[in-house]
């Protein structure tokens, strides 16, 4: 059984939270389906997307970068991706670090 996207957006929110990092959800998807993208602004003008994906060799669902660099050509790429899917959500994440939590367990698998 799968959890609702609103779910663990709500989830993920509270555990960013409670580290101090700083975060947004700049659009709202689908509640119970819609995928989801967290970008990471380092507050230096770089940025970097991630999305879940599929390993095909292993099964495992795991995060892949979908663009990274200069914080407006990653804003860019969140755009088309977000008018080619309105079910999509978008978290914003702000680290000078980078740190987004996606390698911790339950986060990242």
């Amino acid at each position: 059984m799968r959890l609702t996207t609103d779910l663990w957006v709500s989830a993920y929110l509270t555990r960013l939270r409670l580290a101090d990092i700083p975060v947004y959800v700049t659009a709202k998807g689908d509640a119970t389906a819609g995928a989801v993208i967290v970008k990471c602004a380092t507050l230096d003008g770089q940025a970097h997307a991630v999305q879940r994906s599929y390993d095909l060799m292993t099964g495992a669902r795991v995060w892949v970068t979908l663009a990274q660099g200069p914080e407006a050509d990653v804003d860019a790429t969140l755009r088309r991706q977000r008018d080619r899917d309105p079910d999509l959500w978008v978290i914003e994440v702000e680290d000078r670090q980078g740190r987004t939590l996606l390698d911790q367990p339950g986060l990242a698998d």
